[in-house]
């Protein structure tokens, strides 16, 4: 294929397809407490650290993106995933959940967080005029992946024939707790062929996205130099160091939007299935199917709203995002019908991915395109400061009152005070007393930030 604008989105939406399932997290959290006798809180504790160390990789890996290019970088944050799922499913039922943490949270963390930022980055320098359009449709790739990927993997009987009995243990624990009596966990555990079937998933998938993702970063590169002159001052009078960046009060307000957009999100693909069968009581594979139908609003999101902000504008778009969230989560524990369930579900993932579909662009804007993956990486820890903050919080939730409803409503209070936050900002160097009057010249200065580095 010849390397051009649309070739490189298509590479890029493919790997994010490859990491996209660390989103199906929610299909491993019953059949792991049924098969080690753990709590809510020790698999949501990997699924949160998971998320934290993306935020980390995408850091490392869009610094040095920045250095040498991104099929380096892309490679071998697929390389570190594909091997943090492989090493997980191998040691997990001797290492007990210590190794569950160390594989496919901190490595395969860190592999998604740098195969993430590298595509983003590359994608939007090659779009110069529709942004938007452009990160949405590299990161509509991570949606779309969780989705197949549920799909996939609750076709499989084995696997299908855990998470069944994963839900008798389940069960036998509420009936237990409600009539006050000792749970005897041993009695219900899964069997040794179930446990051994869930652990052949993760085995499996990490060589899958090995082989696909692997390929797919091999294309990946960054726009001819000859591009830069297409229009050659708009970048260089906008771009910003990243110390200089950091110096901004619109680099923390979008963090903060980021930050609010994930942890509502989070909260829900974390626990989606088990939110399903408590509000509705639904049967596993069933809960299973209807999101994997869910997720694709995930992914369409992220191209539909990334289009959208081209339209009406980045701060427009947040607005509505997370207006729409809030009344989503205001409703969700009065919904006991699994349509109307699934249509509140649809609504939080469309805007959850919007965040996502947005953010890339809204970063070029405000900082320019020269340090882009370093600087996108940066406000990428906020993905990964959520990750781990509202799964740890909704486990404790759940542990505590046996049941996420009470999680909800302050879920959805946040998203109301987040509506205040596009409002206020303005872009750097705006002029008037916005943030970033007094910064609106140091983008012509030449930086000598280390954190910088020069291009090739």
């Amino acid at each position: 294929m010849k390397a051009n604008k649309w070739t490189m989105a298509l590479a890029g939406a493919i790997v994010m397809m490859t990491l996209g399932s660390i989103y199906s997290w929610s299909l491993f959290t019953q059949p792991l407490i049924a098969a080690f006798g753990w709590s809510n809180t020790t698999t949501t504790l990997a699924f949160g650290l998971a998320i934290f160390f993306v935020g980390i990789g995408a850091v490392m890996g869009g610094r040095w993106q920045d250095r040498v290019g991104p099929r380096r970088v892309t490679l071998t944050g697929v390389a570190l995933w594909s091997g943090g799922n492989i090493l997980m499913g191998l040691g997990l039922p001797a290492f007990d959940a210590w190794w569950m943490y160390l594989t496919y949270s901190v490595v395969g963390g860190l592999g998604v967080g740098m195969a993430y930022v590298t595509p983003v980055a590359t994608v939007v320098k090659w779009f110069r005029d529709n942004r938007g359009l452009a990160g949405g449709i590299v990161v509509m790739g991570f949606g779309l992946g969780a989705a197949a990927y549920n799909l996939i993997v609750k076709s499989l009987p084995s696997f299908t024939a855990a998470a069944t009995a994963a839900t008798d243990y389940a069960k036998a624990m509420a009936a237990a707790s409600a009539s006050h009596q000792v749970f005897d966990a041993r009695s219900f555990m899964l069997a040794p062929e179930h446990v051994q079937a869930v652990m052949q998933v993760f085995v499996v998938s990490g060589f899958v996205f090995m082989i696909a993702g692997g390929l797919a970063a091999w294309y990946l590169t960054s726009p001819p130099a000859r591009r830069a002159a297409d229009h050659p001052a708009a970048d260089d009078e906008r771009s910003f160091g990243t110390r200089e960046m950091l110096r901004t009060p619109q680099f923390y307000l979008l963090w903060l939007m980021l930050f609010v957009n994930v942890s509502a999100g989070i909260l829900l693909i974390g626990n989606a299935l088990p939110i399903m069968q408590e509000l509705v009581g639904m049967r596993p594979q069933t809960a299973a199917e209807i999101f994997a139908g869910v997720a694709l609003f995930n992914a369409f999101g992220r191209i539909v709203w990334g289009s959208v902000s081209d339209s009406i504008g980045r701060k427009a778009a947040f607005v509505l995002l997370f207006g729409i969230q809030a009344v989503a989560f205001m409703i969700i524990d009065d919904l006991h019908n699994g349509v109307d369930l699934a249509a509140a579900f649809a609504l939080v993932l469309l805007c959850f991915g919007g965040g996502f579909g947005i953010m890339p662009s809204f970063c070029a804007d405000y900082f320019g395109t020269k340090h882009l993956g370093v600087n996108y990486g940066l406000l990428l820890t906020a993905w990964g400061t959520a990750g781990l903050v509202s799964p740890a919080f909704s486990a404790v939730i759940k542990d505590a009152t046996g049941s996420f409803a009470g999680a909800l409503a302050p879920i959805a209070f946040l998203l109301m005070l987040a509506t205040i936050l596009p409002l206020i900002t303005r872009k750097p160097g705006t002029g008037g007393r916005g943030p970033g009057r007094n910064i609106e010249m140091q983008s012509k200065a030449v930086t000598l930030d280390p954190l910088c580095p020069k291009e090739a």
